[in-house]
């Protein structure tokens, strides 16, 4: 009866070193997991922040000031965009040659990102949404302008930088400004 009491014993104590093991366990693994939902939650808060800053970037381009669209993208070769009158451009070279042009033309007009859909993992981040404003044609008159857009974006020293941008074709431009979409 001794060495059965002794091994009842010896097994509620392994049975509740395991328990305690394990729920010391599952503390750790729901602080890990509260602290990769706080990273996660402030990667996509600056996500969206970046986000903004390549609407008010745009909307300074229109007026003629390009420089908040230079600090924003990556100036890498391999980045790419895809704007409202087709094509594709790659690395920051063609790219922000193309921006200045456009900033040198001061075309006036605001766009914004509406339906805004964000998600982040590790380095790289997107955000979808619908672009809603208006761009000023070459006679002056607004240009209503509604597409879906994509902006990724990747983490570079530190820094959110967008890496490409993709709207759909915009027919409304084209035929305001009488280019043929490639």
């Amino acid at each position: 009866m001794k060495k059965t009491s002794t091994f009842l014993i010896a097994i509620l104590v392994i049975v509740a070193t395991i328990c305690s093991c394990n729920s010391n366990n599952l503390n750790t693994q729901d602080t890990v997991d509260k602290t990769d939902a706080k990273s996660h939650d402030m990667k996509l808060d600056e996500i969206i922040k970046a986000n903004n800053q390549l609407y008010a970037g745009l909307n300074e381009m229109f007026k003629g000031n390009i420089e908040p669209l230079n600090k924003l993208w990556s100036h890498s070769d391999e980045i790419t965009y895809m704007g409202p009158f087709g094509g594709c451009l790659q690395g920051w070279n063609e790219i922000g040659e193309d921006f200045k042009k456009v900033a040198d033309m001061k075309l006036g007009g605001k766009i914004s990102c509406e339906d805004m859909h964000a998600f982040v993992g590790g380095d790289i981040g997107y955000i979808s949404c619908v672009e809603v404003g208006e761009n000023i044609d070459p006679d002056g008159n607004p240009v209503s302008v509604s597409h879906r857009a994509t902006n990724i974006f990747h983490l570079e020293n530190g820094e959110w930088k967008l890496v490409h941008h993709h709207t759909d074709i915009s027919y409304q431009l084209e035929k305001a400004y009488d280019k043929e979409i490639k």
